[in-house]
């Protein structure tokens, strides 16, 4: 079995026993026999976030519910995607927003993993409080720095990336800002929490990448502050047509009840979010800027599937 097909194998197996799907993105025809030549490829050749649309070449193993011990009082459900290559590798900690859980960014944490980036999906209350919860987030990170081995010996604490999602995005930003020890942060559609987050923003002084939906039909709440407050080393593009529930990609579809609103998220654009996802985490945990996703970004925002860049 090649190391193309071995991927998407592993992942099936892993998802076999639900009712999981994994979409049909196909898998990158790249074949490199380690994490660091697949670093060496992606960063001397030229940037595009259209080849993170693919799922990568490298086998995951996935762990579902796994406790982290944050205090003898304190456990943090969490899902575990580990990529195969025995190098050391970066860590995303991807966190849900309002009412959701770590199962809402599974396909996103898997994706990653393929792509040589090790990931861990958590379940912090749902309804916040969301400072509270970027708090939490902070420890999470300084637990993993101290005793990496309680997720995998194979991780790079030099290179922990934090990435949320709406409400869960403010709670990254206020782990930045609380010295949580990760090398930057990507927010996915990030809504304002209100009054406090303007002033934890203005702390932030890690790289931070925001990948905002189309807020002329999916607006979100104060989502202008992170650009505005955030002092520097900050970039935002908005995705052409995607909603808010977009930026998340759960792996089984959402049961809609009677009466109940239909969810108005698109795997098309599920996938686009996660293609910017994967060059920003492969940005940040790589060359320790966002420089390198930004650049990827150039052929979409040219063709008009991402508007409105700005960078500081």
């Amino acid at each position: 079995m090649n190391r193309a097909c071995g991927a998407f194998a592993i992942a099936c197996l892993a998802l076999a026993s639900g009712c999981a799907r994994l979409p049909a993105t196909g898998v990158t025809p790249l074949k490199p026999a380690s994490l660091s030549e697949l670093r060496g490829y992606v960063l001397n050749h030229t940037a595009d976030v259209d080849q993170f649309r693919l799922r990568g070449p490298f086998d995951v193993v996935t762990h579902n519910d796994r406790e982290l011990l944050l205090s003898a009082t304190e456990r943090i459900d969490a899902d575990l995607y580990l990529s195969a290559p025995a190098e050391k590798a970066p860590l995303v900690i991807l966190l849900h927003g309002h009412d959701n859980s770590k199962e809402d960014h599974a396909y996103q944490a898997l994706h990653l993993a393929t792509w040589g980036i090790h990931s861990l999906a958590v379940t912090l209350p749902n309804k916040g409080p969301w400072v509270a919860n970027g708090r939490t987030l902070a420890r999470i990170v300084a637990l993993i720095r101290r005793q990496p081995e309680i997720i995998d010996s194979r991780i790079d604490v030099s290179r922990i990336i934090l990435a949320g999602h709406s409400f869960g995005a403010a709670a990254v930003a206020i782990a930045l800002a609380e010295g949580a020890p990760a090398a930057g942060g990507i927010l996915l559609d990030a809504a304002g929490i209100g009054k406090s987050l303007p002033g934890f923003l203005r702390k932030v002084a890690k790289p931070v990448m925001l990948l905002g939906a189309d807020e002329r039909i999916s607006p979100v709440r104060d989502r202008n502050y992170f650009f505005f407050y955030i002092r520097s080393n900050v970039a935002e593009i908005s995705i052409t047509n995607a909603t808010h529930e977009d930026a998340q990609f759960p792996l089984e579809p959402a049961l809609e009840w009677p009466g109940s609103e239909p969810s108005s998220a698109t795997e098309e654009m599920q996938i686009t979010f996660v293609s910017a996802l994967t060059a920003a985490a492969f940005s940040l945990g790589h060359t320790g800027s966002i420089d390198y996703a930004w650049t990827s970004f150039r052929d979409p925002i040219a063709d008009g599937r991402f508007f409105h860049p700005k960078k500081k």
